[in-house]
């Protein structure tokens, strides 16, 4: 069995498509996607049209909760995003779990238990590092994580894998279309990978475990970064040129 995991696409369809193209060339035998699919300035709209169909196993990001709240309190990314998806669209987001379970394979967004905590990164204000063993450990002591063999996660955008001592395999794709972003919760903080590569992971259970590859690749980041601008967002479009913020 071969797995691809794809997360944080936030609406960069370039990137998505050069991501589906490339697992497609691996031969993976199943695609599962870790939220936070629509959200900012480039194409929702068009990467649902593009998603939906392919009736990936899927889950909730923190941005597909936050989206569905009050529309005169979105920050800007949401609201770009809601405004442009369609009615069926939204219910589509609606209906998604926020954990998904699939045998020994766990999908979570952030952690187990929140869709905005990191399971493989500490914050170190002001950037992201990576977190011990010990702490992925307490992080995966959830119900929904007993007996997962691999948990998969996103969230912090940055490519990570780490594999704990009971045999445990945790693992973060990293952003398949925002390989940069900075935040304020819960402190002022940003996450990049110095690339502007769209990035996702395959896993494959070979020799009595589960082993991953995290995978980079190229695509038209400067179509995606110009979008950003004209509708902008001067940092998205610093982000994906570059992998960093301004």
């Amino acid at each position: 069995m071969r797995i691809a995991a794809i997360s944080d696409i936030h609406g960069n369809l370039p990137a998505l498509e050069a991501v589906l193209a490339d697992i497609a060339r691996r031969g993976c035998d199943l695609t599962v996607n870790l939220g936070d699919i629509v959200s900012g300035p480039l194409w929702p709209r068009e990467t649902l049209e593009r998603l939906v169909p392919l009736d990936l196993p899927t889950i909730a990001g923190n941005h597909e909760r936050q989206l569905l709240g009050d529309p005169a309190g979105l920050a800007p990314s949401d609201a770009h995003a809601r405004q442009a998806l369609t009615a069926a669209q939204l219910d589509w987001i609606r209906a998604l779990p926020p954990r998904l379970r699939l045998d020994e394979v766990l999908l979570c967004h952030g952690t187990p238990g929140s869709d905005l905590q990191y399971l493989l990164d500490d914050i170190a204000p002001p950037v992201l590092v990576a977190a011990s063993a010990h702490a992925v450990a307490a992080r995966l002591d959830h119900p929904d994580a007993a007996g997962a063999a691999v948990v998969l996660c996103g969230h912090s955008h940055t490519p990570r894998q780490l594999r704990l001592d009971d045999g445990r395999l945790a693992c973060n794709p990293g952003s398949v279309g925002l390989p940069a972003f900075d935040t304020e919760y819960p402190v002022r903080h940003q996450s990049g990978t110095g690339t502007p590569h769209a990035r996702y992971a395959v896993l494959e259970r070979r020799g009595g475990g589960w082993h991953a590859d995290l995978v980079a690749v190229e695509y038209d980041h400067q179509a995606a970064a110009h979008r950003a601008a004209e509708l902008g967002r001067a940092d998205w479009a610093h982000a994906l040129r570059t992998g960093r913020m301004p």
